[in-house]
């Protein structure tokens, strides 16, 4: 999964007028993402091209015990609550971005094949829906927009900046599914996927610079 894992940063985003901007909570949609294509560039967790991994996924992640067990992944929110509590002054605002961080081991759990631990050891645990392209397409897809509708709702301000980023999560999307393969694992690609977290990131920062909370029941709502 790639964007749907930034739906619940759009959900998180919406629900209360504590919580963090778009801009932060799409950093903790991705934390874990960010942490294990950090660690492989200096080998700390590992991955292989193997076009018999999945149907949809050609990577063998064989070696992730700190980014993508449910224990690191909670030691990663447990440690993203307590940055953004401290600097927004707020537990409902640590909280909210510690939650997004630990969905993104659920969201992998219900695509990956078993490659996702507990404690960085097997047994190994994902649904396996990367080879049923046909549920794990318009699963992400629905997730995605459905996410981004709510934010949209339960929010005001310009709709460019939404727009290009739903954009651009689409076309980086489109050539995650149906772009050539890689041919072999290694720095470039650990440095596209950086990369392509960077721009969403940058983006989710100037959508949340140019929209904020909306009560329900407002007449700013009601007019919406």
């Amino acid at each position: 999964m790639f964007i749907g894992h930034f739906a619940p940063a759009f959900i998180a985003a919406a629900v209360s007028p504590q919580s963090p901007r778009l801009g932060t909570l799409f950093v903790a949609a991705q934390l874990v993402d960010w942490g294990f294509f950090a660690l492989a560039l200096v080998g700390v967790e590992r991955l292989r091209v193997d076009p018999q991994a999945s149907v949809m996924v050609p990577l063998d992640l064989y070696h992730m015990p700190y980014t993508h067990s449910l224990i690191g992944a909670g030691i990663w929110a447990l440690a993203c609550l307590g940055v953004v509590a401290i600097m927004h002054r707020s537990l409902i605002a640590g909280a909210l971005a510690g939650t997004v961080v630990v969905s993104h081991w659920l969201l992998d759990w219900v695509v990956h094949v078993p490659d996702l631990t507990l404690a960085g050891q097997p047994p190994k645990f994902g649904l396996g829906l990367w080879d049923y392209p046909w549920v794990a397409i318009p699963l992400e897809l629905g997730l995605t927009l459905g996410a981004f509708w709510f934010y949209l709702r339960r929010s005001r301000g310009p709709m460019g900046p939404p727009s290009v980023l739903l954009g651009v999560m689409l076309l980086l999307q489109a050539v995650n599914w149906f772009a050539p393969h890689p041919e072999t694992a290694g720095p470039f690609l650990y440095l596209q996927a950086l990369f392509a977290f960077a721009i969403l990131t940058a983006l989710a920062v100037w959508v949340g610079e140019n929209r904020w909370f909306q009560k329900r029941g407002s007449l700013a709502f009601a007019l919406q």
